[in-house]
């Protein structure tokens, strides 16, 4: 079966429930047992590292039907659930690093990973140092002897580089190191994360597996030889999710695939309209052919999803926030991947250390599922206004 096949299919059959379409949520902090020896040999079952129910939620039929899915969007072995897409980051990059370690996050990454690794892996003694996006294989020079991982966020958050997945995971193995990507911009079904060499795989479900912007969760995919590392770190600090957002993440993956093609295909036809507007210095959205990673993306990339950036050609923080405030089909809000349009200043606030941000004001849009028209006549009035101010 094809994947959009499979995407609809999997986790839906097993064996335990009344044949309803969807799993039934099941809220439970104990699993109750028939006798002492049922409950050994549950337990054994666990340590195996098999999918059984033991104690809460942590292995009930959603949880393993979530899994199960995200594996088959990213590829991979096993795959692990954490609350929020946050929580995946940060058990992916402690499932790779210890005390005295070496750690090298792309400078274009999400604020919050370098604020955990600034702060929080700073006070356990792991050291990061944050790489241009377009080192390519010349990351070889910052490799040390105790560099244990590269993380790689490609499209980078608010600037969008393209990064040579292929050579910087080359040179990381070559060093030892584990390979983590945070693949929330494409998903596996626009960039294949583990044919281009990563180990572990984040996702930040909240956005587009979920789709519909009413919940919190993520999804952490190793490979075999990563697998142990991810799941243990994640039973010992306790990463868990509610069953009712098991369920709607799950409800929404069957429509994934045709939900991120019409954010692909609004996108392109707003990203091109945007290019012709005198108001706009440039958008940053790798699927057009005059980015500057179009090349890189065109050569590993299937898609491109919902989320772009425009340079406007002029303007102060007045003169921005009054054009976003004008907007009516965008929500002015942080997130994306939801049905939903949203807007938000692109403050790069965070210190880059590699490519400082030379250009003009930034600001983000996410185009969700509205008319491709609409949004470009929203657009159009709010760039009047901005050029009137």
């Amino acid at each position: 079966m094809k994947r959009p096949t499979r995407l609809v299919q999997r986790g839906r059959r097993t064996g335990s429930h009344p044949g309803t379409v969807n799993l039934p949520v099941a809220r439970a902090s104990t699993v109750t047992f028939e006798s002492v020896a049922e409950m050994e040999a549950v337990q054994r079952r666990f340590e195996a590292d098999e999918v059984v129910p033991t104690y809460a939620i942590a292995n009930m039929p959603l949880r393993a039907a979530f899994e199960d899915l995200m594996v088959e969007i990213e590829g991979g072995h096993r795959a692990a659930t954490y609350p929020t897409g946050l929580a995946a980051v940060t058990a992916a990059i402690m499932a790779c690093v210890g005390q005295g370690d070496h750690l090298l996050v792309v400078d274009s990454c999400y604020g919050p990973t370098r604020r955990f690794c600034d702060r929080t892996l700073a006070r356990y003694g792991v050291e990061t140092t944050y790489y241009d996006p377009l080192v390519g294989a010349g990351i070889e020079e910052l490799m040390r002897p105790n560099t244990r991982a590269v993380y790689l966020e490609s499209p980078g958050s608010l600037t969008f580089e393209v990064q040579d997945f292929p050579a910087i995971a080359q040179v990381a193995h070559a060093h030892g190191a584990a390979v983590l990507h945070d693949n929330t911009w494409a998903t596996g079904l626009f960039f294949a994360s583990f044919d281009h060499g990563a180990d572990l795989v984040i996702q930040a479900a909240t956005k587009y597996p979920a789709g519909h912007s009413d919940l919190l969760l993520g999804s952490v995919v190793a490979n075999a030889a990563w697998w142990p590392r991810l799941r243990d770190v994640s039973r010992d600090i306790g990463h868990n999710a509610s069953p009712d957002d098991l369920f709607l993440a799950i409800r929404g993956i069957r429509t994934l695939e045709t939900r991120l093609r019409r954010h692909e295909q609004s996108a392109l036809a707003v990203a091109r309209w945007l290019q012709a507007q005198p108001q706009v210095r440039r958008v940053l959205y790798p699927p057009l052919p005059d980015d500057p990673g179009h090349a890189l993306w065109k050569r590993d990339f299937t898609g491109g999803s919902g989320l772009l950036a425009v340079e406007l050609a002029h303007g102060g923080r007045d003169e921005v926030a009054a054009f976003v405030e004008s907007l009516e089909c965008f929500a002015l809000g942080y997130s994306w991947g939801g049905y939903e349009s949203l807007v938000v200043p692109a403050h790069v606030r965070h210190a880059r250390t590699a490519r400082p941000w030379q250009g003009g004001p930034l600001v983000r849009l996410h185009i969700g599922l509205e008319d491709a028209d609409d949004l470009c006549e929203d657009l159009g009035r709010a760039l009047s206004r901005l050029r009137r101010a």
